[in-house]
């Protein structure tokens, strides 16, 4: 793990104590970037996602998927955990926590937005960071690599319906052409730009020049999110001066739907008696968030400035010391699978 990926976190803290304070400061700054936007999609924050997304999906390789009834055990266990449970249990936690346990702390429409950025969490399955974490776990990069591929083809169909009616049975109203919008720009052509810069500079089973492209891109990559961090918390400055409990608040159940969903991925593992160098990427990857896809369709959908945004950059700053410790206990607990 780079240095960058290891102290991602605290990377983060640093950009949303920036974003606070130039929030504050220059408002009107962040007032003329929020007002650059087209078809309710801010240019700015448009570009920075892109710098974010692009860099991942030249990783994925389709033609992986042809191994796709390799250790097919392994695949289904997450698919349901990522397509048939994450989703579910994240929507009703968000409304347990902010309709129910913290009703008395934050407004009704507030909660809300809380909930909707919960549940884009919840809908969007690691990409990137996965491939990391399995590497740490020693996992199967091979089978990880048919996961992200598999997953990835089923987000370009199932994000937008399972999104809209998770939000529509939590009375957000969904704007249909917005969402499908979000998922063509964030998810489609980035998939295609990926998958054609790919196929220009892979060579057999040479695999240098995609690495080395990619990692040039890589600090681009990394301006892109915490660019996007600062901004966020820049138009959201005023609001997390005057309640600065709400960080806190929103970290709790994404917390609880973390550490809840890799022990039901990781139980049920064990259950059907995966190797480990399976079993661990698999729990990995049901358990983790494509964030910079949740982002970029919060921003979309609810505005730079909305509780949905906030919601979904807090989850960055969560998930790298929650996913670390998960690597620590699955290496810690080997032994348990044949």
């Amino acid at each position: 793990m780079g240095l960058f990926e290891r102290y991602l976190s605290l990377w983060v803290a640093l950009c949303i104590a920036a974003g606070v304070v130039l929030g504050n400061l220059i408002p009107g700054v962040f007032a003329q970037i929020a007002a650059l936007e087209y078809a309710h999609v801010n240019l700015v924050v448009a570009v920075l996602i892109w710098l974010m997304i692009y860099p991942i999906m030249i990783q994925v390789d389709f033609s992986a998927i042809k191994d796709v009834g390799k250790k097919p055990k392994g695949l289904v266990l997450t698919l349901i955990i990522n397509w048939l449970i994450k989703p579910f249990t994240m929507a009703l936690l968000g409304w347990l926590f902010f309709k129910g346990l913290f009703a008395d702390f934050v407004d009704p429409q507030s909660a809300s937005e809380y909930i909707a950025g919960m549940i884009l969490l919840g809908v969007a399955p690691c990409t990137a960071m996965v491939f990391i974490w399995s590497q740490l776990t020693k996992g199967d990069a091979n089978y990880t690599l048919v996961q992200v591929s598999v997953n990835d083809v089923i987000m370009i169909f199932a994000f937008a319906p399972i999104s809209a009616f998770l939000l529509g049975i939590s009375d957000i109203q969904v704007p249909w052409e917005t969402l499908l919008l979000s998922v063509v720009l964030y998810v489609v052509l980035p998939l295609v730009a990926g998958a054609i810069t790919r196929k220009k500079l892979d060579r057999g089973e040479d695999h240098s020049r995609i690495d080395r492209f990619v990692n040039r891109l890589k600090p681009w990559s990394i301006i892109g999110l915490l660019a996007t961090v600062v901004l966020l918390f820049g138009f959201q400055a005023e609001t997390i001066i005057s309640k600065p409990l709400i960080i806190v608040l929103i970290a709790i159940p994404l917390l609880v739907q973390t550490y809840g969903i890799f022990a039901i991925a990781y139980f049920a593992a064990k259950k059907l008696k995966l190797p480990h160098n399976v079993a661990a990427p698999a729990c990995m990857i049901g358990t983790s968030n494509f964030f910079e896809l949740a982002v970029a369709v919060a921003i979309s959908l609810f505005g730079l400035h909305s509780g949905a945004a906030l919601a979904t950059v807090v989850g960055v700053l969560v998930e790298v010391p929650v996913m670390l410790s998960l690597v620590w206990f699955a290496n810690r607990t080997r032994h348990w699978f044949a």
